[in-house]
């Protein structure tokens, strides 16, 4: 897997150490600009990156207009300074030369739109963190990781709207319901809302419910998801493809914990918490007016950035050996070297793909032991490798079927083992509920 020849790969292939700390610290100051005076220091004491824009949300926060919202993030790795520019309008300068990625040691100066930042290098400091390698079923032991799980057992027993953002596949269901489980409210419905899965036209229905005969099939009267969620959790996934004209009804439903069903005649009273999930840069869409800064500034209460696979140092072994455990294998059963490989690669899917993999790996090679005569399943693994490789398929589909295979046998056993109920071989599985029932749906169970 090829790193994407502009966002160079950052990834350090070191073992899990609980007495690591940031090599290096940096003090931004401005300069120049009406914001002069104003300093930051970056150390790696906040989870995730640092933020410079006008928006509320970034810790150096603006007020030259010529900055953008979001405009550049700074992270320290190593004894260097990474900044990035986050397609900003105006661009980001570092001593005169325009830059989408850059490596600082002290002593630059990043030009912003009308403001100018001196970058200096500060005194290191120990950052404490945790030593645990969870926070439920949100596994890591990087110390990108560590720091992220104090601010989410705050998070997990606040009241407060959350906002989970990171990349495809990082995981932010499972933090979602991570915080749930942690939370008072553990105990209540974790309801999940996808905003890509329903049609713009019925997303309003979807999250409010309706009354029979609202419109053409509404056949009988339905709930929402917020009533639905009544004493729990509502996890919005993908929040900023939510349409536009639906977001006021969503902040008054925040704002007032109530909601109108379409083709109703009166308000619901509502007790639900929200965590939205994002892969897009919100601040982005609130620039652009697909997004309303107000319903941003509710949801955003609380925000957590949930890092690549690439840049989380040793993780990939601590998440395999999670994986082969989940799967009913063992560690020992995927070579070292494939290991070695896999801690290598890049990983654009992240802990998603990387899952898949795993699955794929014990699926083709290393799970061929026979399943006990007169077993109802299509038989041994080695069996059905070879019948596969007699069909001489393409290599993508014959992992296909294979895969597909292993998946229906491990779903249909982790049901058998918990009496057919989803929550429990969800949990069993360490997937998350609505992931799970997409598989058993898929396969028909």
């Amino acid at each position: 897997m090829p790193s994407d020849p502009e966002e160079p790969s950052t990834v350090l292939h070191t073992r899990f150490d609980p007495s690591e700390a940031p090599d290096a610290a940096f003090v931004l100051t401005v300069r120049g600009g009406i914001d002069a005076g104003r300093s930051q220091t970056v150390d790696g004491s906040l989870p995730g990156a640092v933020l410079v824009g006008t928006s509320p949300a970034c810790t150096l926060t603006l007020t030259d207009r010529s900055v953008s919202r979001r405009h550049i993030s700074l992270e320290v790795e190593g004894r260097r300074l990474r900044l990035r520019d986050l397609d900003s309008t105006n661009g980001t300068f570092v001593n005169d030369v325009a830059i989408r990625d850059a490596w600082l040691r002290g002593g630059e100066v990043v030009r912003l739109g009308d403001t100018s930042l001196h970058v200096e290098q500060g005194a290191a400091k120990a950052i404490p963190l945790t030593e645990d390698v969870a926070f439920g079923s949100t596994v890591g032991g990087s110390r990108e990781m560590r720091r992220l799980y104090p601010l989410c057992q705050r998070i997990a027993t606040s009241a407060v709207s959350v906002v989970i953002e990171g990349e495809t596949g990082t995981g932010k269901e499972v933090l979602a319901e991570s915080l749930h489980a942690n939370g008072p409210r553990a105990s209540g419905p974790f309801v999940v809302f996808d905003c890509t899965a329903v049609s713009p036209s019925l997303v309003e229905s979807e999250l409010f419910g309706h009354e029979r005969g609202a419109f053409t099939g509404a056949v009988a009267q339905r709930k929402g998801v917020f009533e639905q969620a009544d004493g729990g959790t509502l996890f919005i996934d993908e929040i900023g493809d939510l349409d536009l004209s639906v977001q006021p009804k969503l902040l008054r439903a925040l704002d007032r914990g109530e909601v109108h069903r379409v083709g109703g005649n009166r308000w619901i009273r509502v007790d639900v918490r929200v965590i939205a999930a994002t892969r897009r840069s919100l601040d982005a869409l609130v620039d652009a007016g697909r997004f309303r800064d107000d319903l941003f500034h509710r949801l955003a209460i609380a925000r957590v950035e949930l890092p690549p696979l690439r840049t989380r140092r040793g993780d990939v072994r601590l998440l395999v050996k999670r994986f082969c455990r989940e799967l009913g294998a063992r560690e020992e059963d995927i070579r070292p070297e494939v290991i070695s490989r896999w801690e290598r690669h890049d990983w654009p899917g992240n802990v998603r793909e990387l899952r898949n993999e795993v699955a794929r790996q014990l699926a083709l090679g290393d799970l061929s032991a026979a399943e006990p005569e007169g077993s109802s399943s299509e038989g041994a693994a080695g069996d059905l490798i070879e019948r596969v490789l007699a069909e001489r398929l393409p290599l993508a589909r014959a992992r296909e079927r294979i895969v597909q295979t292993f998946e229906r046998r491990y779903v249909e056993a982790v049901l058998a083992d918990h009496g057919g109920n989803v929550s429990r071989a969800a949990a069993a599985s360490g997937l998350a509920r609505r992931y799970f029932q997409m598989l058993k749906a898929r396969m028909g169970l």
